[in-house]
């Protein structure tokens, strides 16, 4: 399986660290996805993008918090990821942040995994 680390961003309270991983690229939100916060992801999912990795899995394991900004960057990923003909796919929700999802009803146009692993299988 082709693994490959290709970068990493550390803006205070948010890290995002991003790797190929076979036809996807795994990007790993670490700490709080905010207003302040929202563009340092949004930079790497648009620049994985822009390389012609469509099939976008982010990995929420250590994401702490999402507001309405961060959700709007995901939002924006998978209508450039669907055109692109792939798709972005959550895993690893923490409860937290998967209660913003489900309040806002995003969670029925992503597809959420348990894992990284099986987002990665599907």
């Amino acid at each position: 399986m082709d693994r490959q680390t290709v970068g990493s961003a550390n803006r205070g309270r948010l890290r995002v660290e991003v790797r190929n991983d076979g036809e996807s690229a795994v990007v790993t939100p670490v700490g709080e996805l905010d207003h302040h916060t929202a563009d340092l992801l949004r930079e790497p999912l648009e620049h994985c993008l822009d390389q012609g990795r469509s099939r976008l899995v982010v990995d929420c394991t250590q994401l702490e918090f999402c507001d309405s900004t961060g959700l709007n960057v995901l939002l924006g990923a998978r209508l450039k990821a669907d055109a692109a003909g792939g798709g972005v796919h959550l895993a690893g929700m923490l409860p937290v942040v998967a209660r913003v999802f489900e309040i806002t009803g995003a969670e029925a146009v992503f597809t959420v995994h348990e894992s990284v692993e099986s987002a990665l299988a599907d």
